[in-house]
């Protein structure tokens, strides 16, 4: 049986070695694999490194890299563990590998590159395990999302979901608007409060149940009146807007100013049995205006204090909504830009229909003007919304 020299040996006679200097001229056309172990890593890495632990190389690394055509530079600290490596690449069919020798170390000090990655902690690890799982999120989509701020307007029926999952899947900050109290009728679908928080403002109710629940996350409250006055100071610097309200007011004033910043809106509204959901993308899709012009008339819009709703009904949008918000966050899948799902929930049926831009559109067509104004005069759902305040449904 050969020892660990002969067969070291022999795993380099049949790999390809590059020294650091030609590795470095591979940088942007080529994966940089890292396998070595966590406390290593967490000392140093080269920019861009994909890292994989050698003792997981073989389960995991398919999954993150899929093209087996692909160009690979292994690396380890000092190119042992880097050749081991690149011969089980290419005993799993990968064609283009190549091993680092001398490895980080090396790298290091001929004074190329290197950066101190940032790193979950031990207890972040075991959170967000299924989320480290999945390679379309992983380390690196987990750190975009403990770096995510996500705004949701209202703390109600749907931002009740949203709140909840945005913060259980880790999103760093969360801004909630909403100038209302905790009422006994709300307990019937805003499963962020409860009966010791009634007559609480709503703002401080989710702020207690969010970071409960996971105290990574950062809540920004604003029980503010959500008007022309403040909307672009409380939007400002966020990723994502996720819209809870249930007046058209609101609505209009939401989408003119997102436009102006350039924040994408996860939309969604709820009727009875009924819900909708849709992402507006500024300019990249249609806009609320595009969707709906002008306001139906006050008949046809009946707000759930007129018409009811469901209880579980806000859970599944709401739920929905912050799935899309965090593949917006994350730039995963095919998030609902130019195209509106609605659910029925008698039928426990699904229905996606387009929604395309309007080139005449008076917010988002060529050569509109944008300005951020009141909307009180606009048809409303209901009337005690005088003051133009953000309610939530």
């Amino acid at each position: 049986m050969p020892g660990f020299r002969e067969l070291l040996a022999q795993t380099k006679a049949d790999i390809r070695e590059i020294d650091p200097a030609e590795a470095e001229t591979r940088m942007g056309k080529a994966t940089f694999l890292d396998v070595r172990e966590l406390d290593e890593y967490e000392q140093g890495m080269i920019p861009g490194s994909l890292f994989i632990p050698r003792g997981h190389l073989e389960s995991q690394v398919e999954n993150k890299i899929a093209d087996h055509s692909a160009p690979v530079v292994v690396y380890c600290a000092g190119g042992t563990r880097s050749a081991f490596a690149a011969k089980t690449l290419e005993d799993l069919g990968y064609t283009d590998v190549v091993s680092m020798t001398g490895g980080f170390g090396r790298w290091k000090n001929e004074g190329r590159a290197w950066i101190t990655p940032t790193v979950l902690s031990p207890e972040q690890r075991n959170r967000y395990g299924r989320h480290l799982l999945l390679p379309e999120v992983g380390e690196a989509g987990q750190q975009k999302l403990l770096g995510a701020k996500v705004l949701l307007l209202g703390a109600g029926g749907l931002g009740s979901p949203a709140a909840l999952y945005l913060a259980a899947a880790g999103v760093g900050t969360l801004g909630i608007v909403d100038m209302d109290v905790v009422d006994a009728s709300n307990l019937q679908r805003q499963i962020l409060h409860n009966m010791d928080r009634i007559g609480e403002r709503k703002v401080d109710s989710a702020k207690k149940t969010l970071t409960d629940l996971n105290p990574d996350v950062d809540i920004v409250t604003y029980d503010v009146r959500f008007g022309a006055d403040n909307v672009l100071d409380i939007i400002d610097g966020y990723d994502v807007i996720v819209d809870g309200t249930d007046n058209f007011p609101t609505r209009y004033l939401l989408n003119d100013a997102s436009l102006l910043k350039r924040i994408p809106v996860v939309h969604g509204s709820i009727f009875r049995f009924e819900g909708q959901v849709t992402v507006f993308k500024p300019y990249d899709g249609p806009c609320y205006r595009c969707l709906l012009p002008e306001p139906p008339p006050p008949e046809l819009a009946p707000s759930c204090a007129e018409a009811g709703v469901l209880g579980v009904l806000p859970g599944i949008i709401g739920s929905i909504q912050a799935l899309e918000a965090i593949k917006i966050v994350l730039d995963l899948g095919d998030p609902l830009i130019g195209r509106l799902l609605a659910y029925d929930a008698l039928e426990t049926s699904f229905r996606t229909f387009k929604v395309r831009r309007d080139p005449n559109c008076p917010a988002c067509g060529e050569g509109a003007k944008i300005v951020i104004a009141e909307y009180d005069d606009l048809c409303l759902p209901h009337a005690v919304l005088k003051d133009g305040s953000t309610t939530s449904h």
